[in-house]
């Protein structure tokens, strides 16, 4: 039995056994339900992580012999989504004139990768690691387009994506202002000036300068401040 038939036993387990566990009213039977769920859990994880690791060594080994010439990094592409895949938009001309088994997509759990070999005589690869949610392997595929390959990944869950990888919403995150109702606003400005400043070319930094100079002659003299 292979990673893929294990991983789809021990998914049907995982089913069945939080099916009784719903069901039961018994406080010592839903322990070792609990217990078995938690064991299922654990075992399906692991295989799920060979599952992926095998992919990665696979691909690996098949670029490693396959392919030849000067190897290009994709980097033209988009992405949207439906309620049941994400799909990746990845434009390369002339890829729907070369064989179709020139176009090689691998799915792991969390990750996928493109191999395009022999447009034009160059080969075109991309990888992308670590997206924001799991994927169903088995399920999701591949189509070649007029000058357009589409990756279509099939979400282990309808939840809409926010983002495409994890690092994009670790980015994203890390951007965010942190807002306090109870923070005084002139020293909320103050920060931004102070950030703008650092950041800033010669010429903002004089004009920001002058600007705070006025502003202090200004509340020297009583005026209503004006910055």
């Amino acid at each position: 039995m292979d990673l893929s038939e294990q991983i789809t036993g021990l998914e049907s387990d995982l089913k069945e056994v939080t099916q009784l566990l719903e069901m039961c009213e018994r406080k010592r039977v839903q322990d070792i339900l609990s217990q078995e769920q938690k064991k299922i859990e654990k075992e399906l994880a692991q295989k799920q992580q060979q599952r992926e690791q095998q992919a990665k060594r696979d691909y690996g080994d098949k670029a490693d012999t396959t392919v030849k010439g000067y190897t290009v990094k994709i980097s033209n592409y988009g992405w949207d989504q439906s309620e049941k895949f994400v799909k990746v938009y990845i434009t390369l001309k002339g890829v729907h004139k070369i064989p179709a088994d020139n176009v090689e997509v691998s799915f792991a759990d969390r990750s996928f990768s493109v191999l395009v070999k022999d447009l034009e005589g160059k080969n075109y690869q991309m990888t992308v690691n670590n997206l924001l949610c799991p994927i169903v392997v088995e399920e999701s595929s591949r189509k070649v387009k007029t000058d357009m390959v589409l990756v279509m990944c099939k979400k282990k869950t309808t939840k809409k994506w926010e983002c495409f990888t994890q690092a994009e919403k670790q980015s994203k995150e890390k951007d965010k202002p942190n807002y306090d109702e109870n923070a005084d606003p002139g020293e909320g400005l103050m920060n931004m000036l102070k950030k703008i400043y650092s950041e800033g070319d010669d010429e903002m930094k004089r004009t920001i300068n002058k600007a705070w100079a006025e502003s202090q002659e200004k509340k020297a003299r009583g005026d209503e401040f004006d910055f």
